[in-house]
């Protein structure tokens, strides 16, 4: 893609793109976003409207679906308006302060998903500690502590950023904007955002990686010590919702690195394809795994389309 200079305007401009070189497809392009960002904002609503007026979903489990719905919900509109701006309209040009703003809440909700490991402690509690179950764990103390994390570490990258030099080209190889796109764009030295990167991620998705892999060790110790064995199913299938929705998150984005990492010689368009993936399959699947999985959220939603066709039968009569 070529860009006309315009020193004024590129020190004020970021340009995103979408598929270099099938920009003549772009429309057809677009059908299977806007089926995933519709799928993804519908799911999460069902979800959200299902779990707020029933008293008895108000629990600890039903709390955290709600808080890894509203997160997806974010992550999918933080990006879908510059996505859809380029497929439909070729949108390019971004200010850099919308830039900065959308690259905080995409990097700010990304590790805020990354909370559900405290789903995996609650499932620990809840089978190890039943009896101080709704004590030791509340779940206005878990979200408040996952969103003030998440929002402290990535508030300084926007500061970070603007104080860069950018004597390169400010064309990103995104629909949207990312840290690490931008950080490459820099004539400045960026060894602080390396090591402040590389801080976060450690703090975030490895300190929940940890976590998780530690709160499912002492489940299986704890389970396997129960005599009963459809005590032991029941105990492992109040698991599966979870451990499904952690590997929806942490594979896409392992594969992600790999690409990085050992990549480079593939063609763009992979690299393009598997951020993709790593951005919208985890917010596509949650609402499906959590609907088949748990038993109260598939029933309500049945009682709700239900309800929804015995009211049309009478109006209709």
């Amino acid at each position: 893609m070529t860009l006309p200079y315009n020193s004024s305007l590129q020190k004020a401009t970021f340009f995103l793109t979408g598929f270099q070189g099938l920009e003549d497809l772009h429309g057809w392009i677009s059908i299977p976003f806007c089926s995933i960002f519709s799928t993804v904002i519908i799911g999460k609503l069902i979800i959200l409207r299902v779990i707020h007026p029933d008293a008895t979903l108000h629990e600890h489990m039903y709390y955290f679906l709600a808080m890894l719905a509203l997160t997806d919900l974010g992550l999918c509109l933080s990006t879908l308006p510059t996505v859809l701006g380029i497929f439909w309209f070729d949108a390019q040009e971004i200010g850099i302060s919308a830039c900065y703003t959308q690259l905080f809440f995409i990097h700010t909700l990304s590790l805020l998903e990354s909370s559900v490991l405290s789903m995996s402690i609650d499932h620990y509690v809840a089978i190890c500690n039943l009896l101080h179950y709704s004590t030791i764990l509340t779940p206005a103390c878990l979200v408040k502590t996952g969103q003030l994390r998440s929002a402290l570490l990535i508030l300084p990258l926007p500061f970070l950023l603007k104080h860069f030099q950018y004597c390169r080209s400010h064309v990103l190889a995104h629909a949207y904007c990312l840290h690490l796109e931008i950080m490459k764009l820099a004539c400045s030295s960026i060894v602080v955002n390396h090591i402040y990167g590389l801080f976060v991620v450690a703090c975030t998705v490895g300190m929940d990686s940890l976590l998780i892999f530690l709160s499912y060790a002492l489940i299986l110790r704890t389970v396997l010590s129960i005599a009963s064995l459809q005590e032991r199913l029941l105990a492992f299938n109040n698991c599966v919702s979870h451990i499904c929705a952690v590997l929806l998150f942490y594979i896409p984005m392992i594969g992600l690195s790999l690409v990085h990492c050992f990549g480079e010689h593939l063609p763009c368009i992979v690299h393009l394809l598997m951020s993709y993936v790593s951005l919208l399959v985890p917010p596509l699947m949650n609402p499906i795994v959590y609907s088949i999985k748990t038993k109260q959220i598939r029933q309500c939603i049945v009682k709700k389309f239900e309800l929804v066709k015995t009211l049309r039968g009478f109006q209709q009569n």
